[in-house]
């Protein structure tokens, strides 16, 4: 695949057509949004490819993608032909070839990191050739020779390396102007408004790089709540464009939810056709109204692997730049690895979900299941009882936990003692209340307080709101 060479002037540089051709065909293929992106991530540049053909495809590439056009066979052929070069790399059939070359961009990583490491190794071939030749004329002053060897070396290498550390004055400044505007806006949330009253006091809102876990047993109300704050950042004075990957609902069902919810109408009514009342159609359509407006996502994909996650954000990001990204839930989506062990591949989703997190620089809101052991030991949920893995724990800087109330665990608790029913009332079946008690634990909080908060939960409407005793 790659061109074997001598360490020798009159030789080629080591470079590969193949690789070449099928990074330029993976961002055909997937349209540039993603792969083009992450090209400029690894430092690769038209000087990157060998061949003068591939580099002015590429640099067309990029151009399309600042652009935020597509990035395809038409597109490329179009600005090639407008700048006059189209014949000089072999005409659209030369671009058809390359896009055949292959029939997925899912090896795109690989080609782009070869196609680095032989621009590399075309680098070192030619500086070190260059100091045999200064070395076979003589060295006039050896310790500058070693010096600019060294630096050369340096910068080559960094050429492969991606920037992360930054000079601690550049967070120091961020950190101090956060201060100032804490200390200015003195008991207002900084962070983005969950639209609940209590909890905002408890978090400051959601920030951004915060991995937020949402964690419940089936049932709860996890998917309701998700909805609910993702309804109040939406409808704000200054909407904040969000992103919904749903794994578990599919798109119509999410709206329904959301719309029934919007305009306090029983959706089990409304599936039965007993609604029909002009104010029942009336709040529906100015909730549909409402939802049209805003900056909303939903992607319904089924079995996506946290790296599919990670790209289809990326992209979607680059071009409307999002302020908030909910995924409903962390155990549906799938690992990298099948093969591994189960509590592996959620740790790798984990780790994930909260590098999503810090890349996009957003909170993520993430629901998450919990395991039996607090419904078998009669208790609120903990920390320790996240399913699966104990990375998502370790990973969140947020962990909510959705439960009933103690007073209502201990009261199902009586239930099953016959001692206790004989001598005690059975309380009354939550099942046919309408409204109902929820506690929102906040198990963890890297940077605050932890604490519990209630919130009242409309069950007809599929709606959580703020707590209040009367409504108790």
């Amino acid at each position: 695949m790659v061109k074997k060479v001598q360490a020798d002037a009159s030789r080629e540089p080591p470079y590969s057509v193949p690789y070449e051709q099928a990074l330029l065909a993976a961002c055909m293929l997937e349209g540039g949004q993603d792969t083009v992106a992450q090209c400029m991530e690894l430092k690769l540049s038209p000087r990157s490819f060998y061949l003068p053909a591939h580099q002015e495809i590429f640099k067309v590439c990029v151009s399309l993608f600042q652009a935020g056009k597509p990035v395809n066979v038409l597109t490329i052929g179009e600005q090639l032909h407008a700048a006059g070069t189209l014949e000089r790399i072999g005409n659209i059939a030369y671009l058809n070839e390359i896009a055949d070359r292959i029939e997925s961009p899912a090896n795109f990583l690989f080609y782009a990191q070869e196609i680095k490491n032989l621009e590399i190794a075309r680098n070192l071939v030619h500086f070190f050739l260059k100091g045999l030749e200064d070395a076979y004329r003589g060295i006039p002053d050896m310790d500058q020779f070693l010096c600019e060897v060294e630096s050369r070396v340096f910068q080559i290498n960094q050429e492969r390396v991606v920037d992360s550390a930054q000079p601690f004055r550049l967070p120091l400044t961020q950190a101090s102007t956060t201060i100032q505007n804490l200390l200015t806006n003195k008991g207002t949330i900084n962070g983005i408004a969950s639209g609940f009253r209590d909890l905002d006091l408890l978090t400051s809102g959601f920030h951004a790089a915060e991995m937020i876990v949402l964690a419940a047993r089936p049932s709860m109300g996890k998917t309701a709540l998700a909805l609910n704050i993702a309804e109040a950042v939406l409808l704000q004075k200054n909407p904040v464009p969000t992103l919904f990957f749903s794994l578990e609902m599919s798109a119509e069902q999410l709206a329904m939810r959301m719309i029934c919810s919007n305009g306090r109408v029983n959706m089990t009514k409304l599936r039965s056709g007993f609604l029909r009342d002009n104010e029942t159609l009336k709040r529906l359509a100015t909730a549909e109204k409402t939802f049209k407006k805003v900056p909303f996502w939903i992607d319904e994909s089924s079995n996506l692997t946290i790296l599919e996650m990670r790209s289809k954000a990326r992209r979607l990001h680059a071009q409307h730049t999002l302020g908030l990204v909910v995924i409903d839930y962390l155990q549906l989506l799938a690992g990298t690895d099948t093969r591994l062990p189960r509590e592996q591949q959620i740790s790798e989703i984990s780790r994930g979900v909260k590098a999503m997190a810090k890349e996009l620089n957003i909170p993520v809101l993430v629901l998450s299941q919990l395991n039996r052991e607090s419904e078998k030991e009669f208790r609120q949920p903990m920390l320790s009882d996240l399913r699966e893995s104990g990375s998502i724990e370790q990973d969140a800087d947020v962990v909510l936990l959705l439960a009933k109330p103690k007073e209502e665990i201990r009261q199902m608790q009586k239930v099953v003692s016959k001692k206790d029913l004989e001598e005690d009332s059975e309380p009354a079946d939550e099942s046919f209340q309408d409204t109902v008690v929820r506690d929102l634990i906040l198990a963890k909080q890297r940077n605050g307080p932890v604490g519990t908060v209630h919130l009242t939960y409309c069950k007809p409407y599929t709606r959580f709101e703020n707590y209040t005793a009367e409504r108790a």
